[in-house]
């Protein structure tokens, strides 16, 4: 009988230390992911549920936490103005030298990557999407898929990765067999979420999704085989011949076309950008600096976080506790839990911040040391293929936490603020075996067109031709993929 009471005791010990692992792996990764200025937030939150977590000494005082201003209702909406201008955009930079959709790299042109980024105070894309996951029967399969893939979104909300690609990565990198069948199965059930059009794979999905949430009518229909029948006409903006195959009145015909410009090619920004409106400009999570002789160091942005300690008060009446456990009343007895509780929760949030430095650190340097000519002289093309298993193998972190890190962190260099993102990049491999950084081939792609006589812009093929010139020979086909990731438009839409 005795025995068994002790193995049922060591039993409730190793459950109970098993997930205290689990909980502070998680509190652990949800500060990793939280950038700098966020994080502040989220420690004044932390103070003010937890007595027992206080500042240092040496920290100002910050019992006044500033309120964010509040502007109103009177805000200008730029919602519809931005959609009607994205969705021209996305149409304009479809090239017809083959069957690709466009594609923005991070849900971005190439214009737009070099922008200084911006946020605002409101839920995170990825957490939104969470949500509404939250709320959705999901078996634990599907749950982790569903993650995945909400994971695996572009910012504009689209997802350009192929299902097979995914699901081997599952299977790789997390010792989930799925076939592409359930993968896409999760997708559609991701398809039904707010905002319309999520997670689609092209932009005529994107729209179709969008019409499809619409209330039977005359003009849904007539969107629907816009969309779907009439894709090519529709985005070189053929409208008379849309008219003329529709059989349609000029009044209905301008009814149609409006309607089509409501739709939005980016829905994922409305998770995010037109959310936020009360933006700022971003604060980097790494000053890098590089000196004239090469040399790259960075630091944390620490900015305005405080450094914290459990209350002196808090560890002393514990300690008081714990001395007389034996003569203790059962109000004393409900005072040291209240007082363990806080002091844990106190020790495990200041441990957590420790190791998110640490995480960022380790990660920071990785990429450092891989990109090392980048940060000496800013070129674009300096930049090496780098994927994230790179860094999670240099680092001893798994791919998850480098993920996390990489798609929420900016640094602050030399040439500029870039996330971290910025610095990932596939690799192309070409039919002799060599290796080349899409972002470089990009790069020297871009040249060659910025250099093109306006008059008379090169065509696909001309431009595969000077490409295997410069020692990037890629076929055709790729560089008007290449093209149109770049926001570039094909060659008689180039014409000055």
């Amino acid at each position: 009988m005795g025995q068994e009471q002790i193995q049922e005791q060591r039993l409730a010990q190793q459950q109970k230390l098993a997930q205290s692992v689990t909980q502070q792996q998680l509190l652990q990764a949800q500060l990793t992911q939280l950038p700098v200025a966020q994080l502040l937030d989220r420690i004044h939150a932390e103070m003010d549920d937890n007595p027992a977590l206080e500042l240092s000494a040496e920290d100002p005082e910050y019992s006044d936490y500033a309120e964010p201003a509040d502007h109103g209702d009177d805000a200008p909406n730029y919602e519809q103005e931005e959609r009607q201008q994205a969705l021209d955009d996305a149409l304009e930079s479809i090239g017809r030298d083959d069957e690709d959709l466009p594609v923005y790299q991070n849900g971005r042109s190439n214009q737009e990557e070099h922008e200084e980024p911006v946020y605002g105070s409101s839920p995170s894309f990825y957490d939104l999407l969470k949500d509404q996951m939250s709320t959705d029967e999901l078996t634990e399969e599907e749950q982790y898929i569903m993650e995945y893939l909400i994971g695996s979104l572009d910012d504009d909300g689209l997802l350009r990765k192929p299902l097979d690609s995914i699901s081997e990565e599952l299977a790789i990198y997390h010792n989930m067999d799925t076939s592409e069948q359930q993968v896409e199965q999760v997708l559609h059930r991701l398809q039904s979420y707010d905002p319309a059009g999520i997670g689609a794979r092209s932009l005529q999905e994107c729209l179709l999704l969008q019409i499809q949430r619409r209330e039977p009518s005359r003009l849904k229909e007539l969107m629907t085989a816009t969309v779907e029948q009439y894709f090519d006409l529709f985005t070189r903006k053929h409208w008379k011949q849309l008219r003329d195959l529709l059989e349609l009145s000029e009044l209905q015909a301008e009814t149609l076309i409006r309607e089509l410009r409501k739709l939005n090619p980016k829905p994922g920004t409305s998770l995010g950008d037109v959310m936020g409106r009360s933006v700022q400009q971003i604060t980097p999570d790494f000053i890098v600096d590089t000196q004239d002789d090469g040399t790259v160091t960075f630091v944390l942005n620490t900015g305005e976080l405080p450094e914290l300690h459990v209350s002196q008060s808090f560890a002393d009446t514990l300690k008081e506790y714990q001395q007389r456990k034996e003569t203790m009343s059962r109000q004393m007895k409900e005072a040291l839990l209240y007082t363990k509780k806080k002091v844990d929760a106190a020790e495990s949030f200041i441990e957590a911040l420790r190791m998110r430095q640490h995480t960022l650190t380790v990660t920071m340097r990785a990429i450092i040391q891989w990109q090392h000519r980048f940060f000496e002289d800013g070129e674009e093309s300096s930049l090496r293929p780098m994927i994230l298993k790179d860094i999670a193998k240099r680092t001893g972190l798994d791919l998850s936490t480098i993920s996390r890190v990489s798609n929420s962190k900016y640094a602050q260099t030399r040439w500029g603020t870039f996330p971290l993102r910025y610095f990932f990049s596939d690799a192309y491999v070409t039919a002799d075996g060599e290796e080349h950084s899409v972002r470089k081939i990009k790069a020297t792609l871009r040249d060659i067109i910025d250099a093109e006589d306006k008059h008379a812009p090169l065509s696909d093929d001309a431009l595969r031709e000077l490409m295997a010139k410069k020692g990037f020979p890629i076929a055709r086909r790729t560089v008007s993929k290449y093209r149109e990731q770049l926001g570039i438009p094909i060659a008689r839409l180039r014409i000055q």
